[in-house]
C-alpha cells in the first residue's frame, strides 16, 4: 500500500502547487505612523477566470487521526484557493496533499505537515485533498472564487494510499 510521508512545509517545497502564507521570510514595512507592520502580498488571488469574484469565508475542519486513506482529490480550474488558519497554537497543525494541475497522477501526490501559523494558496488547477486537521478543532480563513462556470473537479481514488 503507498504511503505519504508529510515534509515540513516550506516556500520551496510547495512552490509547484502554489505559495504558503506566512510571515517569516516576507517582505515587510512599517505603516499607520509605525503602529502596525505590513507583511506585503504574502499570496495573490487568481480567481478573476469567467467573471470570477474573490471572496472571503471561514471553515471549521474537524480533527482528523492517523493513518488516513485518501480516497478523494479536488482542484478548482477557475481560481486559486487560500487557507489561512486563525489560530498560532501548535496544536491547530494541518496536513496537505497536493498533485500538480493537470491530468491527476497519483504517483506525483505530496504531503506536507503546516505548523499552526502557515497558510496555503492552492494555484488554479492543483489537485489537493479536502482539509486535514489534527488534534483539535480549526477554524480557516478560506479565500476562493465566487461566479459563473464549473469551479470544483472531484475524484474518487481507490483508497490505497495511506497518510501517515
Amino acid at each position: 500500500m503507498p504511503q505519504l510521508i508529510p515534509e515540513p512545509l516550506s516556500r520551496a517545497a510547495f512552490a509547484p502547487f502554489g505559495e504558503v502564507i506566512m510571515l517569516e521570510g516576507a517582505r515587510h514595512y512599517p505603516i499607520n505612523q509605525g503602529t502596525t507592520e505590513r507583511y506585503h502580498a504574502l499570496a495573490c488571488a487568481d480567481t478573476q477566470s469567467e467573471g470570477g469574484q474573490t471572496i472571503l469565508s471561514l471553515f471549521r475542519a474537524q480533527p482528523r487521526s492517523l493513518p488516513l486513506s485518501i480516497e478523494i482529490m479536488e482542484r478548482h480550474p477557475l481560481g486559486s484557493q487560500a487557507f489561512v488558519p486563525l489560530s498560532t497554537d501548535p496544536e491547530h497543525t494541518y496536513l496537505i496533499v497536493v498533485a500538480p494541475a493537470g491530468e491527476f497522477d497519483p504517483q506525483q501526490m505530496r504531503a506536507f505537515i503546516a505548523r499552526g501559523w502557515q497558510g496555503v494558496n492552492y494555484g488554479k488547477g492543483v489537485w489537493h485533498h479536502p482539509l486535514i486537521a489534527l488534534n483539535s478543532v480549526s477554524d480557516f480563513l478560506v479565500m476562493d472564487r465566487i461566479g459563473q462556470g464549473s469551479n470544483c473537479d472531484e475524484i474518487t481514488l481507490d483508497g490505497s494510499w495511506m497518510l501517515g
